[in-house]
């Protein structure tokens, strides 16, 4: 493998494997509104928030960290009053006790109008409008949680990045694609200087400390505290496989009830830097393997994941703990003595088994999900690393693990849309009957 290469690898792992404080989705719209304030210099009067479906749908019954409130219009209002759209996706972390009560007064007036986005508009999209006694203010994120392609003051473009968005970032992208595939993913985990590599520890006690963080108190629907209860014990038992579940459904039980914990996210989604990380450092731990293999199998995780989700995209109908679990599968496999054939076939019988797994909103249950899809992760890798594979003449998979991939990216990105919109459907005329 080329230098060149494992530096296009380590700039996309250090990109999109970065640190979030709350769910990215209400987080992103906390930061469209925190620029969107900075540049507006005076007391918000309204607030308008237009939203693409997927946004609207991730973004509704989360818990915002640090506020016991969940939702966009506590989320809008703290970034109203945090105003620092520098700290990016930890925009929402350390505020104080007097912004949050600023934020509450905010949402109790009434400003804020959160609406659906019409139109062909990305499926990450982000439009705040902000109105003073003698200004507004307009931005627009749009992509990625971060990417913020406009802003304007009183109609005065101050940045403008949609076009270049649509053109030279998206031949970027491409070439991105291009390069990575499955045997790029896997020899330059297996290949890299360990040294180069070393980064990916801080995502383990990131979301390690999110993980005891919440096993010490009651967060969402406590699935990682039920598995190490008594009853838990008795009907699942104590293990690995166990030990892996509570960690990584008790990260995510914390994240999703907003709790005031930071995570290190993966592809734009918290829960995919918790599934991708945590059942790998757990097992690398519980199974005595040296700090070479627990990093190898680390990247070789996140990796995959960023691979799929260039395929995918940030936000589909697909749950993203499908591809995380994925990653992580490759992960447990490496860390099993599997070669790369067999770490192709811990792919194969992931795809072979949840694909479906539709997303219906973050939320506290996204836990149980969670450890559906790192069983799988487990039970797949275990099949692989004794021959054992879902094949061609099974369903989607393919032969071949990257058409097995694309297969699984198809299913998502395309043919589960109308899924996409029932979901979304679904959810709003509850919210309209409540």
């Amino acid at each position: 493998m080329t230098k060149e290469l494992e530096d296009i690898c380590i700039d996309l792992l250090r990109k999109e494997v970065v640190p979030a404080t709350g769910c990215t989705e209400p987080v992103a719209v906390a930061l469209a509104a925190a620029k969107a304030s900075s540049i507006l210099g005076e007391e918000v009067k309204k607030a308008t928030i237009l939203l693409s479906s997927n946004m609207l749908k991730n973004a509704m019954g989360v818990g915002i960290p640090g506020t016991g409130m969940i939702g966009l219009p506590i989320a809008v209002a703290l970034g109203i009053v945090i105003a620092e759209p520098e700290k990016e996706l930890s925009v929402l972390s350390g505020f104080s006790s007097d912004k949050l009560e600023k934020a509450k007064a905010i949402v109790a007036q009434k400003i804020i109008q959160i609406k659906h986005k019409e139109g062909d508009v990305d499926k990450l999209y982000i439009e705040v409008l902000l109105e003073g006694d003698s200004a507004h203010a307009e931005v627009i994120i749009e992509g990625t949680h971060t990417n913020i392609s406009y802003v304007a003051r009183n109609g005065e473009v101050i940045l403008n990045k949609r076009c270049v968005k649509n053109e030279e970032t998206a031949t970027l992208a491409n070439e991105e694609e291009r390069q990575l595939d499955f045997d790029t993913v896997y020899r330059f985990a297996t290949e890299t200087d360990i040294e180069r590599l070393s980064f990916i520890e801080e995502a383990v006690n990131l979301n390690r400390n999110a993980a005891d963080f919440s096993l010490q108190g009651n967060f969402g629907h406590q699935v990682g505290r039920m598995i190490r209860s008594d009853m838990g014990r008795k009907y699942l038992g104590q293990s690995t496989f166990t030990e892996i579940l509570s960690y990584t459904t008790a990260a995510c039980d914390a994240r999703m009830d907003g709790a005031p914990v930071s995570v290190m996210s993966n592809s734009g989604s918290g829960n995919q830097g918790i599934t991708a990380t945590l059942p790998v450092a757990v097992f690398a731990r519980q199974e005595g393997k040296s700090r070479e293999e627990t990093i190898r199998a680390l990247i070789l995780s996140n990796l995959m994941v960023i691979y799929i989700k260039q395929k995918l995209g940030r936000l589909s109908a697909l749950c993203g703990c499908v591809v995380a679990a994925t990653g992580s599968s490759c992960g447990l496999t490496y860390l099993l003595g599997g070669t790369r054939e067999q770490v192709a076939f811990a792919v194969k019988n992931m795809v072979g088994n949840i694909t479906g797994m539709l997303c219906d909103g973050a939320k506290p249950s996204c836990s149980m999900k969670v450890s559906s899809g790192v069983s799988s992760a487990l039970f797949s890798a275990l099949l692989a690393v004794q021959n054992r594979v879902v094949t061609s003449e099974e369903g989607i998979v393919d032969d071949d693990v990257d058409r097995t991939i694309e297969n699984l990216t198809s299913i998502g990105r395309n043919a589960m849309s109308e899924t996409d919109r029932l979901v979304l459907d679904i959810m709003t005329s509850k919210k309209d009957r409540s």
